[in-house]
């Protein structure tokens, strides 16, 4: 998808003045307040932006100079080995008479091949070298919405697995504002703004602006006034923006932990490496006694909290927990941290409070298992879509209201809460509303300056599209099914003659599977089950269901694993 920006100038914090430059392309949106906590919101904004280029994926060592040795050595040889093959292609062709070929296409590819190696290599090179240049080439910037009630930062980090939003509240944590425009707008943040704000100090007085001038400014005037560009956003970035939206907007089991348990959390996962699997965060929850659990260490965090279990229900494991290493710079300025769990292997959400502000942390699944590929968030989809009519009316009342909550919407809307609940996040999902979290709300906040389309969104998860061509060739059958503990159903069966083997638990969630194919051998569960493990476990679900779930059971279904 192209995306387009254009900045009448660039962000800037000078003389006790932050000024953010707005995207000219989005409408208009203007704020000018003095900041009271100058140090709470210079933390706050800093472990946001470590979020933005956070990139969590596998790095190899760096041996460039090695390489660059052996490369040398390499084109010496080759060049020897160059000048002896041409010559006797020469003195073959001289005497038969014909012109050798080529081999254009093979001699393409491998040049392709080296190109895209060199880029990727390169990229690497300026994240490590270069963090202003590599910072030109990150999707977007971040996202700023000026509410009634609060001010907030919309973030998605560079490998697709994290989300940051920054609320800060106007009340508290802003004087009286002088200019006031609500909406939604990109703004221009670079990493000299970034250095800058480590400036900000408590015995110098801040001004916080978001630009009004720059929606004003004449448009025939100059080109070399504005900073204009189009940028092609990846296949999954937006996607994966939108099912973090639409993941929120469902009900969680929430808990809250002390800040003493996240630092013993942080200090461990800074001064251990796990060698071996698994790799997991464990949240033991177990009245009176519960623990967070390092795997495979198995070292026990204690938790002391009022009211952190109610009924003891299934551990809940979540991976890629070096993430959260992002949150150590928050800890002298949090009050607590509430924890939002979907389930096993599906998001997660950490909201820090901070008085007037909280920073909310998103994580997918797995780091590398990024919400474009989530293995399980498509157990999370309602089982029919929200009627159009209702989608539509429930934006009328958000777009008029601005922020409320479930019952007040679902009380205007006359509809039952599984149809509210499922026009919501179709209403995430395409970028028009955001959950609020820690107040509990729904927030009209356009992402694009329009809805945003699956046509947009990029490519579907090839393996879940392929899933629906196998189902509908009726390629797959169920050969047996085995109760287990728990609630657990084993199934067996073969899809495209391969034998497949899965375990599903009470809720559908896929616990254990096994198939032959090549995307299941290569990485498991862990880059989301294959073609094969989807069609079995549709099969499975169809044949354990006597009628299609409904939106009201699908969402009485989500509410009782929240606990609510």
């Amino acid at each position: 998808m192209k995306y387009s920006y254009a900045y009448h100038t660039r962000s800037r914090f000078a003389d006790g003045v932050c000024s953010f430059a707005p995207n000219l392309e989005r409408e208009a949106v203007a704020f000018d307040a003095p900041l009271r906590d100058p140090l709470r919101f210079r933390e706050a904004i800093s472990a946001l932006h470590d979020v933005v280029v956070s990139d969590h994926r596998f790095k190899p060592r760096d041996k460039s100079e090695y390489e660059s040795w052996k490369n040398d050595a390499g084109q010496r040889q080759r060049a020897i080995a160059t000048a002896a093959r041409d010559q006797a292609r020469a003195e073959y062709a001289a005497a038969q008479n014909v012109t050798v070929p080529r081999e254009i296409e093979k001699q393409y590819e491998h040049a392709k091949a080296e190109y895209w190696q060199a880029r990727d290599k390169y990229s690497r090179y300026l994240q490590q070298h270069d963090q202003e240049l590599f910072r030109l080439l990150l999707p977007c910037d971040p996202v700023i919405t000026v509410a009634e009630d609060v001010v907030f930062f919309e973030c998605f980090s560079a490998d697709e697995s994290s989300y940051g939003c920054l609320r800060v509240d106007r009340s508290q944590a802003f004087g009286r504002c002088e200019s006031l425009k609500l909406g939604t707008t990109n703004v221009d943040y670079s990493w000299e703004l970034f250095h800058q704000f480590q400036s900000l100090r408590s015995y110098r007085d801040t001004r916080f602006i978001l630009d009004p001038d720059g929606f004003t400014v004449n448009t025939s005037g100059p080109a070399a006034a504005y900073r204009e560009g189009k940028i092609d956003l990846p296949d999954g970035w937006l996607r994966g923006l939108m099912q973090v939206q639409g993941a929120m907007t469902l009900p969680m089991r929430k808990l809250t932990l002390g800040r003493d348990a996240v630092y013993a959390l942080l200090a461990w996962l800074r001064r251990h490496k796990a060698a071996r699997s698994p790799r997991a965060l464990r949240f033991e929850l177990l009245p009176g006694a519960p623990a967070l659990v390092l795997e495979p260490w198995g070292t026990r965090i204690p938790v002391h909290a009022h009211d952190w279990v109610t009924a003891a229900c299934e551990p809940i494991r979540i991976w890629g927990r070096q993430r959260l290493l992002a949150l150590a710079r928050l800890l002298p300025l949090a009050e607590s941290i509430d924890v939002h769990l979907l389930g096993t292997g599906l998001p997660s959400f950490w909201v820090v409070n901070m008085g007037p502000m909280r920073l909310t942390l998103g994580l997918s699944g797995w780091t590398t298992n990024d919400w474009t590929r989530g293995s399980a968030l498509d157990l999370l989809a309602a089982p029919v879509a929200a009627a159009p009519a209702v989608v539509q009316h429930i934006a009328a009342i958000l777009q008029e209201k601005r922020a409320a909550d479930f019952a007040h919407i679902a009380r205007h809307s006359l509809v039952d809460d599984g149809q509210v609940a499922a026009a919501l996040k179709h209403l995430a999902h395409t970028g028009q509303v955001i959950f609020d979290l820690p107040h509990g709300l729904y927030r009209w906040r356009q992402i694009m300056s329009q809805a945003v389309g699956e046509s947009e969104m990029g490519p579907e998860n090839a393996e879940q599209t392929a899933s629906r061509s196998l189902l509908l060739r009726d390629k797959g059958k169920i050969e047996s099914s085995t109760p287990g503990a728990n609630g657990t159903l084993l199934f067996t069966g073969k899809v495209e003659s391969k034998p497949v083997e899965l375990l599903l638990d009470a809720e559908g969630t896929i616990r254990r599977g096994k198939c032959l194919c090549g995307h299941h051998k290569k990485a498991g569960l862990r880059a989301g089950p294959c073609r094969h493990l989807l069609v079995l476990r549709a099969l499975a679900q169809a044949g354990t269901s006597p009628s299609p779930e409904t939106a009201a059971a699908w969402y009485q279904r989500l509410t009782h694993f929240a606990g609510k």
